[in-house]
């Protein structure tokens, strides 16, 4: 497999800045309603153990979309390109914030998490971006890059919206709408096309839909091995934005500031994760082992966050955890490596809606497990029994992760194995 005809030329760097300018100041705008929206549900639902079960039923509904729009923007984008996608769904994500700021109930509110999983869904098509202008060889390094300007979205985003959110719950939805319309301009202006006419693919419904993007995955064995992987990897990760804000303001006391300091830092943790260590490790270790090591450590660092009596040794936990960040990039790395080019904006899509699988059920699952936790008779015994069952969830996704990857060293070994290989991928 090659890379877009911009990897030999100037602009196959201004495209990366581009691509990851633009991504930084979509994931910011996101951010910045992190540390006020489930305080805001809470408002609107009357009592913190409503807002648990709200705030899961919110962050489902949100991923129930990207699960029903990923494949279809993933396929969009192999049809008539990258950038007219990005552009259009930035553009909604700008008009949805506003919807949010004026939602005077939990149903707007509601409606307003499912555009937001709509508009969202071109995340399939950044991570398609860069594999249109990266080799194959230098993919886990650019996914870190993505991921490091996505976290670097999240460093700036909550603290703007923990200031923020002390003046009033609905000015950080204001803020996110400006974020994104400027994302929006900058992209109009400078975001240059990465994938060539003569290397689009015709859309298909059978394709384009969430259940035909899926059968991508069946297609190697290894692939489907990796693909549970990621299942698994995005439903321990939704602990966060399930009841991560609520558990801190019930164990720890802390504030929408606190909240978004803490949150910032977390991001400023995987930024450094993934755009400075990610390509030494995987130089080192190669793709397989850094995707195990990095999930070992997810499970250490979200176990200790658990177990944390105090909010010092919560922030102690974050250091272990934010190593998490080397599994992502490899992960993706891994897969794309297992597909040719037209079919790039396929796999994002099927990704994306794997994860979205699991960004329905893993909220609803954990906010159901952090109501149980809270309360004058809680079913579970610790406050933090969500936290370990998803240490629980990475440890198998480690286990899993080092199968697969064996697996697919094995495969890469023997280009013969696998007729999409290219000599120069099968020697990596």
């Amino acid at each position: 497999m090659t890379a877009s005809p911009l990897l030999s030329s100037p602009r196959r760097t201004a495209a990366i800045v581009f691509i990851l300018v633009t991504a930084w100041l979509d994931v910011m705008s996101m951010g910045i309603i992190i540390p006020v929206l489930p305080r805001l549900i809470e408002t609107l639902s009357g009592s913190t153990s409503a807002a648990g079960l709200w705030n899961g039923l919110f962050v489902a509904l949100w991923a129930g979309m990207q699960f029903l729009c990923s494949p279809v923007i993933g396929s969009l984008s192999d049809r008539f390109g990258r950038r007219p996608v990005i552009l259009v769904s930035v553009a909604g994500l700008a008009l949805d914030y506003v919807l949010m700021a004026l939602a005077p109930n939990l149903w707007w509110l509601a409606l307003g998490r499912i555009l937001a999983g709509v508009t969202s869904s071109s995340f399939t098509s950044v991570f398609a971006y860069m594999a249109d202008i990266t080799p194959p060889e230098g993919r886990a390094r650019g996914y870190g890059l993505i991921g490091a300007a996505f976290s670097g979205g999240f460093v700036a985003g909550p603290l703007i919206g923990g200031v923020l959110g002390e003046v009033s719950l609905h000015a950080p939805f204001w803020a996110a709408a400006g974020l994104s319309g400027v994302a929006f301009v900058y992209g109009l202006f400078v975001l240059p096309e990465s994938l060539p006419v003569e290397r689009r693919m015709a859309f298909s419904w059978r394709r384009a839909n969430p259940f035909g993007a899926l059968t991508l995955l069946r297609s190697h064995p290894e692939l489907s091995s990796l693909a549970v992987v990621n299942f698994l990897l995005y439903f321990g990760h939704h602990l966060f934005s399930a009841v991560f804000v609520l558990y801190a303001g019930e164990r720890y006391g802390w504030g929408a500031w606190q909240v978004g300091t803490l949150l910032a830092m977390i991001g400023l943790l995987d930024m450094g994760v993934q755009g400075l260590l990610v390509g030494p490790v995987v130089k080192r270790l190669g793709d397989g082992r850094t995707m195990v090591l990095g999930l070992t450590f997810g499970a250490i660092g979200v176990a200790s966050m658990g177990l944390a009596p105090t909010g010092w040794l919560f922030v102690a936990a974050m250091l272990p955890n934010a190593l998490w960040g080397l599994a992502m990039p490899t992960i993706q790395s891994l897969m794309t490596r297992r597909v040719s080019e037209s079919e790039q904006g396929q796999l994002q899509g099927a990704n994306n809606s794997v994860g979205a699988i699991a960004g329905i059920i893993s909220p609803l699952f954990f906010g159901a497990v952090y109501s149980a936790s809270v309360g004058p008779h809680p079913f579970f015994p610790m406050t933090g029994s969500a936290f370990l069952i998803a240490a629980g969830v990475l440890a198998v996704a480690a286990w899993l992760g080092w199968v697969a990857a064996r697996d697919a060293r094995g495969a890469l070994l023997d280009p013969t194995l696998d007729p999409t290989l290219d000599k120069g991928a099968a020697g990596q």
